[in-house]
């Protein structure tokens, strides 16, 4: 099928002019809905569509269809029943309709009086009084019928269904559509980009609108390919931008006397083969005079923060500084905790150590450490945002290792890397050095995000957990089966062990109404009697009353947390074998499968309990109840992620990274991956063959977006 040629396209408002230079409403409205460029008129597609281009008779349209019927009025009388409103009431010779209108001017009315003929269309029901539709398009009779479907396109404010659907077909007629992709790489039978585009904002009323709705049709597919080929030379392009940059080499000694192998002797324990097989990935990273750009995956408890020190030990080996960034204090807390455990006292003999940097710290001690910092005294930092604030300096930072990195803005994983050429190197002329960067996630990458959004990033994978860990059985209760879990955990404490109970909000919330923290800390104080200590932790307290409670929990002077969303990376209690979710229907699957990491992290057998809120159906929804089952079905960290994936999409996984790699469009990662191993294999063949041509594919698909992959 081919498109069918269109009439000539209305005018369209002038094109926007710069922010603040006197637009009008409709330029205001056009530049909202990121409607710019020529282009980004042609690539703005309808959500639905309306066919016009046919009348049918009343007596064959069923009850809740949308239908076009022309007629005669034979009568039209405005009434009062409950409120003011028009009814008008037409034949079409087959059948009759009322036509009712709450809100209608003189001109509809005399539009509608009897005699008259019309067009009407809208959804038509049925009921006792017969059929009816209610606030109908209305038309004249008689008029041409169009040659394709009604493009309905989502719009905003101040901008009418017409004047954005006249705007569209011009933008789309001015638009540049030359082929960028040679013919030989296309897949066989592709429809061109022109094509396409004019057939989808008008589709032909023979097509079969399953394949207009699921997207399977051919002129979708030329899109999806077309988008897809976009975001993988953008990410190629980002690669190879990166690789033409300079680092400094760390190719660290490896004789007994390095800081990497005494580390590695100094620990209790063996590393995973894993993990072994991550530091060699890492370290001939290092040794390149390319900047890193790796991506530490793993599950909830595999290990990451070793291999973070066994990377730091070899920048700091070879002279340089590490830097290592985590979203939150709790989390940033952690990491240091085992690092100064680990570090420190090797560093001793060097005069240097590990140095602790964050908001909250007083000016004194603060100022201390970005002292150290700058003297070159701290060879690692570890931190929050306050590792990039403009008063701290490093000597000589070679590596950045940011944490659970999706929760990072680009601006600020930017500042990181920028705090590299402060030092000496640099300056003076000198090239500017780039920081090698490790970004950790406990949130696995699944394989179609890794070819698509993470196509940039090479991927270290921790498969495998360091022995210990206990397996922990997960459990599906309802609300009303609360007393059965509070039993649970008086039997939990009697054996010496701790428990975690997570809820989702702090205070009530007449909005919400979700079981707050504070209650239920109230709650389970009094229903577990004066000898079990019961904490409260959430993100509103102060950090030194949250460091507080923390260090009591793990001490084992608290029993049982209650708590927010702040543990649910990080906290590491081995003791803690008990985890009650409180509302769990209510939070993300990686973010369930997060918090049930807390435990099983000693030897003790560990359970973690679900607690859910049936509706008022007596169910739970359909993506609630998918990601519940997923949670007792598997403890597999990938697992979880693919079927995170096909629940929410990857907006989630990408976090903060969707400013940079802006979320498809059109394509589906769960449906499409032919199409994205197709524009994977095609995009370094097009950007070696035809540079010019791969760079106008970005411009026209992505824009400026692009720029933010270096991040």
């Amino acid at each position: 099928m081919s498109a069918r040629p269109l009439a000539s396209p209305a005018p369209a408002p002038a094109a926007p002019r710069a922010p603040g230079s006197g637009e009008s409403q409709v330029q205001r409205a056009l530049r909202k809905l990121g409607l710019v460029r020529d282009i980004d008129f042609a690539l703005y597609l309808p959500l639905r569509y309306e066919d016009e281009t046919r009348i049918v008779q009343l007596a064959h349209v069923r009850d809740g269809e949308q239908a076009q019927v022309e007629g005669t009025i034979v009568d039209s009388e405005i009434v009062f029943r409950p409120r003011r409103q028009l009814i008008a009431t037409l034949d079409d010779g087959s059948d009759t309709c009322q036509l009712r209108f709450f809100n209608f001017y003189p001109s509809q009315q005399k539009q509608l009086a009897p005699g008259s003929r019309v067009r009407a269309r809208g959804e038509v029901k049925g009921g006792f009084i017969g059929r009816t539709m209610l606030h109908p398009v209305i038309k004249a009779a008689g008029t041409a019928l169009p040659l394709a479907l009604t493009p309905v396109y989502a719009t905003t404010a101040g901008l009418a269904q017409p004047v954005l659907r006249r705007a569209v077909q011009a933008g789309l007629a001015r638009a540049a559509l030359d082929e960028l992709i040679p013919a030989e790489l296309l897949p066989h039978g592709a429809w061109s980009l022109r094509a396409a585009l004019e057939f989808l904002h008008h589709p032909t009323p023979d097509v079969a609108l399953v394949a207009l709705e699921d997207r399977s049709h051919p002129a979708w597919q030329r899109l999806k390919a077309e988008e897809l080929l976009a975001q993988q030379l953008s990410q190629l392009e980002a690669r190879r931008a990166r690789e033409a940059q300079r680092a400094p080499v760390l190719r660290a000694g490896t004789g007994e006397g390095s800081l990497h192998a005494r580390l590695l002797a100094a620990l209790p324990f063996s590393p995973t083969g894993a993990q072994a097989r991550a530091d060699r990935e890492i370290a001939a990273d290092l040794a390149h005079r390319q900047p890193m750009h790796r991506l530490l995956q793993g599950d909830v408890g595999s290990g990451k923060t070793l291999v973070a020190a066994l990377a730091a030990a070899r920048c700091i080996d070879a002279g340089f500084q590490c830097a290592l960034m985590a979203p939150t204090e709790i989390l940033a807390s952690q990491h240091f905790g085992k690092l100064v455990g680990w570090l420190d006292p090797l560093l001793a003999a060097q005069g240097r150590r590990v140095a602790w940097l964050t908001g909250s710290q007083k000016k004194r001690e603060r100022d201390a450490m970005a002292a150290a910092v700058e003297s070159g005294e701290a060879a690692l930092v570890v931190g929050t945002h306050a590792v990039i604030s403009e008063k701290v300096r490093f000597q000589r930072l070679a590596l950045a290792i940011v944490d659970e990195q999706h929760r990072f803005g680009v601006a600020q994983r930017l500042a990181l890397r920028g705090k590299a050429s402060e030092g000496g190197e640099g300056q003076g002329g000198m090239q500017a050095l780039e920081p090698h960067l490790l970004m950790m996630s406990a949130t696995p990458i699944p394989r179609t995000l890794a070819m698509s959004y993470y196509a940039d990033l090479d991927v270290s994978t921790l498969d495998e957990l360091p022995p210990g860990r206990t397996p922990v059985v997960t459990k599906l209760l309802a609300e009303h089966r609360r007393d059965e879990v509070i039993a649970r955990i008086h039997g939990q404490i009697q054996q010496g062990r701790q428990v975690y109970w997570v809820c989702p909000l702090i205070e009530e919330s007449e909005a919400v109404d979700l079981r707050n923290a504070t209650a239920t800390r109230d709650e389970l104080a009094d229903a577990l009697g004066e000898t079990v200590r019961v904490g409260l932790l959430h993100s509103r307290m102060p950090t030194a009353e949250k460091q507080a409670v923390m260090a009591d929990f793990s001490a084992g002077t608290l029993q049982v947390l209650v708590s927010t969303t702040v543990i649910e990376v990080g906290v590491d209690v081995p003791n803690a074998s008990l985890m009650v979710i409180e509302h769990s229907e209510r939070f993300g699957l990686s973010q369930l499968h997060q918090l049930r990491g807390r435990v099983g992290r000693g030897a003790a057998a560990s359970a973690c309990v679900l607690l859910y809120a049936p509706g008022d159906s007596g169910r739970v929804g359909q993506a609630a109840k998918a990601r519940l089952t997923a949670m007792v079905e598997t403890a597999d960290g990938f697992e979880i992620a693919r079927r995170d994936l096909e629940i929410r999409g990857p907006g989630e996984f990408l976090g903060a990274r969707q400013s940079g790699a802006p979320l498809l469009r059109f394509a589906d990662l769960a449906t499409d991956q032919r199409l994205l191993e197709w524009a994977r294999d095609l995009a370094p063949q097009l950007l070696d063959r035809h540079p010019d041509q791969a760079h106008r594919h970005v411009d026209r698909w992505l824009g400026t977006k692009a720029e933010f992959l270096k991040a």
